[in-house]
């Protein structure tokens, strides 16, 4: 017997009943970037390494020790595996000039991939939906894009997600604020961990992300960047708290948000839920008005959020979601006769809009009547010699007791039409 392959650890396959949630994901979500205008941009999986060192940060985790990233032996060019949209969707805009005639607002879906420590709501190939807006520099614009995630989760029926907001900032502020937490952290080197020492002088915001439980104490009394950010940014951050406020989306201000990206500035938020444990983000962006022009492009102002589709996913298991992709109409039938007219019969009704599944396997009849009922249809159609011969078929209402009448061919789509209605 040949060896068995496995797949890769931290790479899945997403099986048939699994799927059926990711499409309803998917067309909810769709259907309320429709309703925002925004126009959907596909963009490669492989990008140049530089991209991420450029636009991600130098000093971030992805670009010190997650990449999937290698050298092409065909031209020596520097490439990765894209960890991340934003970077990405930012080259795509300069290169084609997307905004050459005012703002535009774009959205991407598909695999990003961080060589990371596996665990539930965190894998080495994941999914997103990105979405970003460029050349749009009110803080309106950052308020609906949270309006649109708020949307999002009453349409998909999900309650227990909390959004958390903060400004940190332009650069300008992180700076001060920069040499402001240094000292404060000299003063306090004795409770900092080893990755906290070695971010100190590098990147020392990102202490502030830490979960180590012993330091929390030590954080929750740092000096806070919100306090210290100059009067525009401040202005901008009360504007988008009232505007969320008049739209009654609650919030809790958190200090020691700052997400793990270097490009970020002024409005930073994460959507958290504590249904999947430690891995309780699953939506999160901000603002980053100086990323365009930090990778080649023109002063181009922009916010943007991403949403992790198999945390969602994960969260819509434990809903009780009946009737996903389930097909409307079960054919059972009898004999190669009765075949060929199931088969007729359902792509005439497929010709209609309906979902039909025909039971293709010629098993007998009680054990085709058991896969219309798990098959979750309400209507199965049940045709063998006889109503081949008769020029009917037998409609059976799987969820009602006792209910099934005989229809003749040319009356199908008008029965069940009746029936529907």
């Amino acid at each position: 017997m040949a060896k068995k392959i496995q797949s890769i650890k931290g790479f899945y396959d997403v099986a048939p009943e699994r799927q059926k949630l990711w499409r309803y994901f998917e067309a909810t979500v769709l259907s309320v970037l429709d309703q925002y205008h925004y126009q959907e941009i596909g963009l490669p999986i492989v990008e140049s390494t530089d991209l991420f060192i450029s636009g991600v940060g130098t000093q971030t985790d992805i670009v010190e020790k997650e990449m999937y990233s290698w050298i092409d032996p065909l031209n020596s060019d520097n490439l990765t595996l894209r960890p991340e949209g934003t970077a990405g969707c930012v080259r795509a805009v300069i290169e084609g000039s997307l905004t050459y005639n005012g703002p535009t607002k774009l959205f991407y879906r598909g695999p990003m991939f961080r060589h990371e420590n596996v665990q539930k709501g965190r894998q080495r190939q994941f999914h997103q939906i990105g979405v970003e807006a460029f050349g749009l520099s009110d803080p309106s614009s950052d308020a609906e894009q949270i309006l649109l995630l708020s949307r999002l989760w009453k349409a998909l029926g999900l309650t227990n997600i909390t959004l958390e907001l903060n400004s940190i900032g332009d650069p300008a502020d992180r700076e001060a604020y920069r040499k402001v937490l240094i000292t404060y952290f000299e003063d306090n080197k004795a409770e900092l961990d080893e990755d906290a020492q070695r971010r100190l002088y590098d990147n020392p915001l990102r202490i502030l992300d830490s979960k180590n439980p012993s330091m929390q104490d030590m954080l929750n009394s740092a000096p806070k960047l919100r306090e210290s950010i100059s009067a525009e940014a401040r202005t901008h951050f009360d504007s988008l708290c009232q505007t969320l406020d008049n739209h009654g989306v609650p919030y809790i201000l958190s200090d020691r948000l700052v997400r793990g990206l270097d490009y970020y500035n002024r409005t930073v938020y994460e959507w958290v839920t504590k249904d999947l444990g430690s891995q309780g983000t699953v939506a999160g962006g901000g603002r980053y008005d100086y990323l365009v022009e930090k990778l080649g492009g023109v002063t181009t102002p922009a916010c943007g959020f991403a949403i992790g589709i198999e945390r969602i996913i994960l969260l819509l298991e434990s809903k009780a979601l009946d009737g996903l992709m389930n097909p409307d109409i079960y054919i059972v039938n009898l004999g190669d006769e009765a075949r060929s007219k199931a088969l007729m019969i359902a792509e005439s009704l497929r010709d209609h809009h309906y979902n039909i599944a025909v039971n293709m396997e010629g098993a007998s009849f009680k054990s085709q009547m058991k896969k219309a009922d798990k098959s979750h249809a309400n209507i199965a159609f049940i045709i063998g010699e006889d109503e081949v011969e008769k020029k009917c078929i037998q409609i059976k209402l799987l969820r009602e007791e006792g209910s099934q009448v005989s229809v003749k061919d040319k009356d199908v789509l008008t029965h069940l039409t009746s029936m529907i209605n």
